[in-house]
């Protein structure tokens, strides 16, 4: 990681009331501070927040969410109707597809998201298919948008031509699956306003920007959605026919990330230093978990804290012997999945700002103490 753009982001932020580090005071952009995430659950005050507009002001006795377009018994919903449909609970991690984006190098434009744009917590809502076997999807369905009550003008380009909701789609396939919640609890306390209240959706498996907050409407589309932030924003580079194209990003990329010790920690030499922090995947599960002490030369196998559950992070230790000799080092961590797949080396410039899952380079100083850094 660059020293003085490190310096610069750390000017930059500042901690909120609550803990989180501010990146954005308006709308809300706050980073769990990851290195006091100790917790197998985020505590609710400690969960990052991501908002795109302001929060809107919603009312849970006036509160509706329709279910419409593309099926064949549309209907509206009011939040108490929709609590007293039977619920389910899930544990579900939610990253920022931006996350960790201040390890880019050059620097890039962005929220400056360092470690802490992730969170895993407890979900309580109505599967995403009950409400969509109520309205009949009709054959010829073949995306669900998701659209919030938040609105207003995007700052990056292309713009669009008046201020727009925060919408985003998901394929049919993954719309009807058990796990996609429309939630209306975190951790068992009803949703916080800057958490969605009252009602938002949950897509484990999915990077952040499909888990819609302040959700209001859910249509069936019969034509895949291309609204601005699956297009202008949340999209990358892919190859069709050896032709660049444009797609959505989606499913979360498997990612491993270093608690603690904390970016240019000062650390005894010769003693014995748990090395910790967690590993999480999309669609699949986290297996096997890896941290080297030596900047990538040499690895050795980590320890899960946590058991596999699919959609949710596993933390995992390392006992690591401390150099006697002083100076930096460079710690990383890199986890396999139960396909075999690992992490990647470097960062895929085909995502651009986003998907940023390679080892991240947590630098350290061991020395009897702060003073022996040159």
């Amino acid at each position: 990681m660059d020293h003085s753009k490190t310096q610069d982001v750390d000017d930059a932020a500042q901690i909120s009331l609550a803990g989180l580090i501010i990146r954005q005071k308006e709308p809300k952009n706050l980073e769990a501070p990851f290195d006091r995430i100790d917790s197998y659950l985020t505590p609710r005050e400690l969960f990052y927040i991501r908002s795109h507009f302001p929060v809107p002001n919603l009312d849970r006795d006036s509160y509706q969410l329709h279910i419409d377009g593309a099926v064949r018994h549309p209907f509206a919903l009011s939040y108490e109707e929709l609590r007293s449909m039977p619920s389910e609970t899930r544990v579900a991690t939610l990253e920022c597809a931006g996350n960790s984006r201040v390890f880019l190098v050059p620097q890039v434009q962005g929220a400056q998201w360092e470690l802490g744009a992730v969170s895993n917590a407890e979900w309580t809502g109505v599967p995403l298919r009950a409400l969509l076997e109520r309205a009949g999807l009709r054959e010829d369905a073949c995306e669900i948008l998701l659209e919030g009550a938040d609105r207003g003008t995007p700052k990056e380009g292309p713009l669009p031509p008046d201020p727009i909701s925060y919408a985003w789609s998901l394929s049919r396939a993954k719309a009807i699956q058990p796990e996609v919640l429309i939630a209306y609890q975190m951790n068992g306390r009803d949703l916080s306003p800057d958490h969605g209240f009252p009602v938002r959706a949950i897509v484990p498996g999915h990077y952040g920007m499909a888990s819609v907050k302040w959700l209001t409407g859910i249509q069936a589309v019969s034509e895949p959605f291309h609204g601005y932030w699956k297009t202008s924003d949340y999209a990358y580079w892919a190859s069709m026919d050896g032709k660049p194209v444009r797609r959505a990003l989606g499913e979360m990329q498997i990612k491993s990330e270093i608690a603690r010790p904390r970016v240019y920690e000062t650390i005894a030499p010769n003693r014995i230093y748990t090395v910790s922090g967690a590993a999480w995947a999309g669609e699949t599960d986290v297996t096997e978990i890896a941290v080297s002490t030596d900047g990538g030369r040499s690895w050795a196998e980590a320890e899960f804290v946590d058991p596999v559950r699919r959609h949710a992070w596993r933390r995992w230790k390392f006992d690591w012997l401390t150099p006697k000799e002083p100076g930096p080092y460079t710690l990383l961590a890199r986890a396999k999945d139960a396909s075999g797949l690992i992490q990647p080396d470097k960062h895929d410039q085909n995502y651009g700002t986003y998907v940023i899952n390679h080892p991240l380079p947590i630098e350290v100083f061991v020395g009897d103490s702060a003073g022996s850094r040159s």
